[in-house]
């Protein structure tokens, strides 16, 4: 009896909360007092969010410290790779490698919106099919087919260079977010988006783009005319795709989280799998071999019968075994543009949280009234970079090209004492590369070149370690290099939590 009158006492006080918490008004602010979502109260509104989404094709990398740099030995003799302990925001990166067919789609996109009056934007995003040729090998059959026969749909991209990868996360971006509200019934399919007239996340933001309204959503602000678009506010609109940063790559790629006990790594993996290149943790799959790449010369899959990793060039994505986040082709298959710039002591320099070298600062344009300037002809917002007045009375950041800061510019020349006085005054400002890095004379490195990772179809076992760095002109490809995307994970970093 007694149990019963107390569990019965508990159930009153639970009800009595609840029916106090409700005479306040749980949407209450706990600041102020005054009532969100009320137009009677103002029209502040707090929407209901529980956490980000996963976007199409995005698998959840928890966040965690980890020692970037390299597992081996330096067979190269690189100094470029010194292990350092970092640590890593959760972010989202594409399960497997963007395929022909995914590049496909967005090339069709192109040439649909843009195609009348400005083809040139979709010459600029065609992949280079020339990289296959080879001067003493036949690969002109891979020149006319790898990209558009369907026997090739769910391969890797390749022949595309680092900024027509961005081009292509920037136009992800849009189409997933346009979908999304379009799923919410905010938007319309509109099939006759041309030019200017086409969904861009920003643009849509800034209300230069308003597209075919389906459902428009309540504007509770008492001085409005009732309605609006969405906002950021909502929780509809994703985060951009875009290139994953070196360390965010390196991190996702070694998969520590099945090696770690109560904070405790207790194996640390040369690859993205424990072990070497062929399975010897399963009996069924012995001898199998965990990624594609070249055994030796001459030796891209094996004999005849027993083909080792069953692909003389890039193979389907999605092939072999995937690590221990469930990214698949983490090393072998392509190469991969990630969003740095290459410098050789970047590891040294980097921050110890999100490292990342590349930041160039920028704003959006505005007019002289300091509303957003119009979009450009393509429906872009355009963009420019921050003035050393803006920058000015700040101590986290001088100017708005940073991607020389402690390797490249002028203060962190070899140039010391009275010498600086010497150094013409095109050389004292801006990048100043020059000062440690002559492109093309005793160095291939400048602001343009762009690290990948990864080992590779064409390359050995050393390079499937995730931590060898490699780096490439961002205006170039090959055969050899593809990319996949990421996404800013915000809020919380575990998934689940309160």
């Amino acid at each position: 009896m007694y149990n019963l009158r107390k569990t019965i006492g508990y159930v009153s006080m639970a009800i009595i909360a609840v029916a106090l918490s409700s005479c306040g008004g749980k949407d209450d602010s706990r600041t102020t007092g005054w009532s969100y979502n009320d137009p009677e109260t103002g029209g502040f509104e707090v929407k209901d969010y529980v956490e980000q989404e996963t976007g199409p094709g995005l698998v959840l990398i928890e966040g965690g410290t980890f020692v970037m740099g390299t597992t081996q030995d330096q067979v190269v003799y690189n100094t470029n790779n010194f292990p350092r302990r970092v640590t890593m925001r959760s972010f989202y990166m594409d399960q497997t490698e963007v395929a022909n067919v995914d590049y496909l789609e967005f090339l069709y996109w192109l040439n649909r919106v843009y195609g009348v009056n400005y083809p040139e934007v979709h010459r600029k995003a065609l992949p280079d099919t020339l990289v296959w040729r080879s001067r003493l090998g036949f690969n002109e059959p891979l020149v006319d087919n790898y990209l558009r026969h369907p026997a090739y749909r769910n391969y890797p991209v390749v022949g595309v260079n680092w900024l027509q990868a961005n081009d292509y996360a920037k136009w992800r971006t849009d189409r997933v977010n346009e979908w999304r509200l379009v799923e919410r019934k905010v938007l319309d399919i509109d099939l006759d988006q041309a030019d200017e007239n086409n969904f861009n996340t920003t643009a849509y933001m800034a209300g230069q783009y308003e597209g075919l309204v389906n459902e428009p959503i309540e504007n509770l602000n008492p001085n409005s005319d009732g309605t609006r678009i969405a906002r950021m506010e909502d929780g509809y609109l994703l985060p951009d795709y875009r290139l994953p940063t070196e360390a965010e790559w390196e991190y996702a790629a070694l998969g520590l989280i099945e090696n770690t006990q109560y904070e405790r790594i207790s194996q640390r993996k040369t690859y993205p799998w424990n072990g070497n290149y062929v399975r010897t943790d399963d009996k069924k799959y012995y001898g199998n071999f965990v990624a594609n790449f070249k055994r030796g010369r001459g030796d891209y899959m094996g004999v005849a019968g027993a083909l080792n990793d069953g692909a003389d060039i890039p193979t389907e994505v999605g092939t072999y075994f995937p690590n221990d986040y469930g990214l698949y082709n983490m090393g072998g298959n392509v190469a991969e543009w990630v969003l740095d710039v290459y410098r050789p002591s970047s590891l040294d320099d980097f921050d110890d949280v999100a490292a990342y070298r590349g930041n160039v600062f920028q704003t959006k344009v505005t007019d002289q009234d300091g509303f957003i300037a119009p979009k450009d002809s393509l429906g872009r917002i355009k963009y420019r970079d921050i003035t050393v007045e803006e920058a000015e009375g700040r101590k986290n950041y001088r100017k708005s090209d940073n991607i020389n800061h402690l390797d490249g510019d002028f203060t962190s020349s070899i140039i010391n004492g009275e010498d600086w006085k010497s150094i013409p005054d095109s050389l004292q400002t801006g990048t100043a590369t020059s000062l440690m890095y002559e492109y093309g004379k005793t160095s291939m490195i400048n602001d343009d070149v762009r690290v990948y990772k990864g080992g590779s179809w064409a390359d050995p076992a050393y390079y499937l370690s995730p931590s060898v760095r490699r780096f490439l002109h961002q205006t170039e490809s090959t055969n050899f290099i593809g990319f996949r995307c990421a996404m800013t994970r915000v809020g919380s970093p575990m998934s689940g939590s309160k």
